[in-house]
């Protein structure tokens, strides 16, 4: 029996430094070429989501996971990208500090703390406002 056809799988990778600042890489190409999104791309053949997310933060930014990162959502409406149906994974990094490089196809990678007034592609800024809710939650006694 043939595989179905199915929507791409992606991860996207929010990473808070100690400071409280938010990743972000500046899109190189198009969709949104120009824009500020979330370090991601696309799962390859073969490779899990969680090498996936570690892999793409490390292409885009320089920056490495570390041990511990934290799956939180699954954001899969069909209109999110414009190239067509994906499916994104999203995970929650958080590092103390790391320099931000950019690298593949991020033109720029920058750590922002008034993050919440830029504009960011695709659906991103949902995903950002549900892992600040989950810190949030987190630090809470």
């Amino acid at each position: 029996m043939p595989l179905p056809t199915t929507p791409a799988l992606t991860v996207d990778c929010v990473v808070f430094n100690g400071r409280g600042e938010l990743l972000l890489v500046r899109r190189a190409h198009d969709p949104f070429k120009g824009a500020f999104a979330l370090p991601g791309g696309f799962v390859e053949v073969g490779e899990d989501v969680e090498a996936a997310c570690r892999r793409e933060l490390k292409e885009e930014t320089g920056v490495e996971a570390g041990k511990d990162i934290m799956f939180f959502g699954v954001y899969s409406d069909p209109k999110r990208d414009p190239r067509g149906h994906t499916v994104s994974i999203a995970y929650l990094v958080l590092v103390s500090e790391a320099k931000a490089t950019p690298g593949d196809d991020a033109a720029e990678a920058r750590w922002l703390k008034d993050f919440a007034s830029v504009p960011l592609a695709f659906d991103h800024d949902r995903i950002v406002a549900d892992a600040v809710q989950i810190l949030m939650s987190m630090r809470k006694p």
